[in-house]
């Protein structure tokens, strides 16, 4: 028997643990099935869930669910990313608290080190994933730093680097000078920041008193100046061009180059070129073969290339000491307040400088080119479409990819140098030694490069490292390419890309045949969630209060293509209500004995009620299953919500409840059996996004189940069940129903008043409606008589239409008409100034113009809705108006 109310917390844990002891998340279960595979996104071993981890693995796994009851092999490949800086940072601090450094250690204690914490306390957020539903295929959990994946991005490393796609080179790289290593632009945090810009003057060479003033928010990397850029079509600098200018301070010659990069319209016009210190300047340099000078060391301190007095500064101690020297020298023009993005390390803390520094780098665009290929053949397929215009637009661009790190944990990377720094690249140190004696004549030490790979090159190859590859493996035959990728569009460049480039690189195939893009998950007021702002929601903190289900369902609903999620508690409690109602009627129904028949026929039922639900479930699996194919979460959660709901909670349990509660026979028996039917129906429709409560009523309602709601088949229907006349008079009593009851509300008409209802203009089609679910309407709607009229009407009524019959309440006897006026003429009064001063304020150019587009279309939608609300009323005021003119 159910209990009286649903409680999440009992039956989450318990039916959880029963799926995966039972295996029924294990690929393999379906013997000669199609395959259907998807990999999840790798989370940081060191992460708990956040929102965006909640919503992406909810739609992986309403898919994987889904495509399980449809008869599919699936896969749905887990496993975390050892995030190299990400997991070293977090045992550093441990050591810190120790008083000790990785420096105390040998590098090989201090990866011992971490594999003792990533057994003791990594991967806490597998545990939480499986808190939200995910039935990923745990058997099968992979690390990216597992033996047999590390063995896959050795050989993709040496093999890259053989085909020449891989190479070392000095170019510019984002360097955090507190973490001493170069990061990814993903782990780069822009952030506002209101400085200044100095303006500083440069002579011109060989020209008494003339001079080229140039504009810089960062003073010290004047020191590496090597030339000054104007636009060609400058006028003010045409004759200058060729010249040369000198560097203050430093006294060497800069030459004045033309470049496009300099802008006219932004402040001076000429650009101080320091290629070693800016990528924009680095690519003016590689355009004009200019000198590369660093002038920072990997502490971000000045180096010897710089002026004596300044070499061992910290680099914002020579900018003060800068500004003050061109000051003395009468060489600052002036300075300006300046708001500009400032580059942090989102880990370290410190901005990050663009550092010209010798790494390893992937030649990408010679990778990207089959990738661009796969995309534009549409052999892979972005959904939405819009972001196949940002990929192309990053990847016909790219930028050579540095792959190296200067930390510990991670890949190490396989390159070893000989006395003289020959490189060689191996799969082994035995055969790169066996390399350089064939090189050398003779045996030699080796030293193998201390570096990492960055830890996206091992997830690049995370849909086939993870069945096995580089053996041919019967899973990478079969689960090979995988169907759909599932993420956000802050990685599409950093690891949705680099999938493609490595598994058309190394497997001759696309990793997935599409991609969807899920967006953000923003607070309530369209605001990106982050700790400084305290707005961040806890997925957990809702679960304990409210069950995965509801927040799943909740994710889902707001889960348009292309349009950021907004979440707010209010919503997720919502959805819980909405589980308390469905447990509720599965409640009424079991208390109704309405058991589940197995071999009840649902194209053999005969009462109009039940023949109408059934048309009604027909429509809504359809609509349900083409919304999951097309990636339509939020259709498909709403489709199920609306059915629930609505069609067979508020509606048809309703239209049930005579039969269900009247004598015995032929119509209570059928009416139960398709209650029951309809339920089973419903549950399995539901369950790719409400798993739990699914899977706990299934088990409840009937003892004699063959199998766990999760390896049940999908809902098949015949079209035999649509029925468009029964749809048709099913349709016209709800719409009656609906609105004398919006007449009652809006009448102010007492809820136990009985009210006479009488039609005009009702022709045969309504007379027969009426003859069959006079009854029932009666009851929904809280009327009497249901009589015909003609042309004399009932004094004290009022009147409204659906379709071409006119239906009349008569409501006099039961609302004081002179206090409903008063009411409704207060409620007007202050609706109508609501509406004054939402359009005033809509109308007022300045806000428009100036607030951010989340508020104003908030503003928007609350002048929509009071608008409704008062043509509502005036409606209302009209219909007593009605009633004051007549005599009764």
């Amino acid at each position: 028997m159910l209990g009286k109310t649903y409680k999440p917390e009992k039956i989450e844990s318990y039916h959880y643990k029963k799926w995966e002891d039972a295996g029924n998340f294990s690929c393999g279960n379906q013997v000669g099935a199609e395959a259907y595979t998807i990999v999840i996104p790798p989370p940081n071993v060191t992460g708990s869930l956040h929102m965006g981890h909640a919503l992406n693995t909810t739609l992986q796994d309403i898919l994987v669910r889904y495509k399980r009851m449809k008869g599919f092999d699936v896969l749905w490949q887990p496993g975390t990313d050892h995030a190299g800086i990400a997991t070293q940072m977090v045992v550093e601090r441990n050591l810190l608290e120790e008083g000790k450094t990785r420096h105390d250690f040998k590098r090989e204690e201090f990866i011992q080190k971490i594999w003792d914490w990533k057994a003791k306390s990594g991967g806490a957020i597998t545990t939480q994933l499986r808190r939200l539903g995910a039935s990923c295929d745990w058997s099968r959990e992979r690390f990216t730093m597992d033996e047999g994946l590390s063995k896959a991005v050795t050989k993709v490393f040496v093999e890259l680097y053989k085909k020449g796609l891989i190479y070392r080179d000095n170019r510019l790289v984002n360097w955090d000078s507190k973490l001493k290593t170069a990061i990814s632009d993903l782990e780069v945090e822009q952030r506002d920041h209101v400085g200044s810009m100095w303006y500083f003057k440069y002579p011109i060479e060989g020209q008494i008193d003339s001079f080229l003033t140039v504009g810089t928010t960062r003073p010290e990397t004047m020191l590496g100046d090597v030339a000054v850029a104007v636009n060609p079509d400058d006028p003010r600098y045409k004759e200058l061009i060729g010249k040369n200018c000198i560097l203050p301070i430093v006294g060497r010659s800069l030459i004045i180059i033309a470049d496009a990069y300099a802008d006219p319209e932004k402040g001076s016009g000429a650009v101080k070129i320091t290629p070693a210190h800016d990528f924009n300047d680095f690519e003016v340099g590689k355009r004009h073969n200019l000198e590369m000078i660093n002038i920072l060391d990997q502490n971000a301190d000045l180096n010897s290339n710089v002026p004596k007095e300044y070499q061992g500064l910290d680099r914002y101690q020579a900018r003060e000491k800068i500004i003050v020297e061109m000051d003395r020298l009468g060489l600052l023009a002036k300075v300006e307040e300046n708001l500009m993005k400032v580059p942090y390390g989102d880990r370290s803390g410190v901005i990050i400088e663009p550092w010209l520094t010798e790494q390893w780098f992937a030649d990408a665009k010679k990778l990207a080119k089959s990738a661009i290929d796969a995309v534009e053949s549409g052999k892979i397929k972005f959904v939405p479409r819009q972001w196949e215009k940002t990929f192309f637009e990053w990847m016909r661009n790219i930028e050579p990819w540095c792959v190296s790190r200067q930390i510990w944990w991670g890949h190490q990377i396989p390159a070893w140098f000989g006395p003289d720094q020959e490189v060689f690249v191996e799969l082994t140190e035995k055969k790169a030694l066996k390399a350089a004696k064939e090189f050398y004549g003779k045996e030699v030490e080796l030293v193998r490069d201390p570096d990492v790979l960055d830890t996206w090159f091992s997830s690049a190859l995370w849909p086939f490292s993870t069945l096995g590859w580089p053996e041919n493996t019967k899973e990478l035959t079969h689960y090979y390419p995988t169907n759909v990728l599932i993420t956000g569009f802050d990685i599409i460049f950093f690891w949705v890309a680099r999938m493609m480039m490595m598994g058309l690189e190394f497997m001759g195939k696309i990793p997935f045949e599409k991609v969807y893009i899920h967006a953000l998950v923003r607070d309530e007021n369209g605001q990106k969630m982050s700790k400084s702002k305290g707005n961040v929601i806890d997925p957990i903190v809702l679960i304990d209060k409210y069950g995965a289900d509801a927040l799943r369902f909740t994710l889902t609903a707001l889960a348009a293509q292309g349009r950021d999620v907004r979440l707010s508690e209010s919503r997720v409690e919502g959805y819980r209500n909405f589980c308390t109602k469905l447990w509720n009627a599965a409640r009424f129904c079991e208390i109704n004995k309405c058991s589940y028949r197995l071999n009840f026929d649902p194209n053999l039922v005969q009462l109009s009620v039940n023949k109408w639900i059934l048309g009604m479930l027909y429509e809504t699996e359809k609509d349900v299953s083409s919304a999951i194919e097309d990636f339509r979460f939020n259709d498909f959660a709403n489709t199920v919500f609306q059915f629930t709901r609505n069609t067979f909670c508020d509606w048809y349990i309703e239209f049930a409840k005579p039969y269900l509660q009247g004598r015995d026979g032929h119509e209570k028996l059928e009416t139960r059996e398709t209650v029951a039917w309809v339920l089973d129906q419903l549950l399995r429709l539901m369950h790719p996004v409400a798993p739990f409560i699914t899977e706990d009523l299934w088990d409840k309602l009937n003892d004699r189940r063959s199998s766990p709601l999760i390896s049940t088949d999908w809902p098949t229907f015949s079209l035999g069940l649509i029925n468009n006349e029964i749809n048709r008079e099913m349709d016209w009593v709800i719409r009656l129903v609906s609105q004398i009851r919006g007449l009652r509300t809006e009448m102010n008409v007492p809820s136990s008043a009985i009210v006479p209802l009488y039609f005009k203009d009702a022709g045969e089609r309504e007379v027969l409606f009426l003859k069959n679910h006079g009854n029932m309407i009666s009851q929904l709607a809280r009327v009497c008589e249901l009589s015909l009229v003609q042309n004399n009407l009932p004094k004290g009524s009022i009147q409204a239409v659906i379709d071409s019959v006119t239906i009349i309440l008569k409501i006099a006897d039961f609302i004081d008409v002179s206090s409903e006026n008063n009411r409704i003429k207060k409620e007007v009064k202050v609706l109508e100034t609501e509406v004054l001063y939402f359009n005033k304020k809509l109308n007022n150019k300045k806000f428009v113009l100036n607030a951010p587009t989340d508020i104003v279309k908030n503003e928007e939608t609350k002048l929509f809705n009071v608008t409704e609300d008062l043509k509502r009323l005036k409606e209302a005021q009209k219909r007593l108006l009605s009633l004051d003119k007549q005599a009764y």
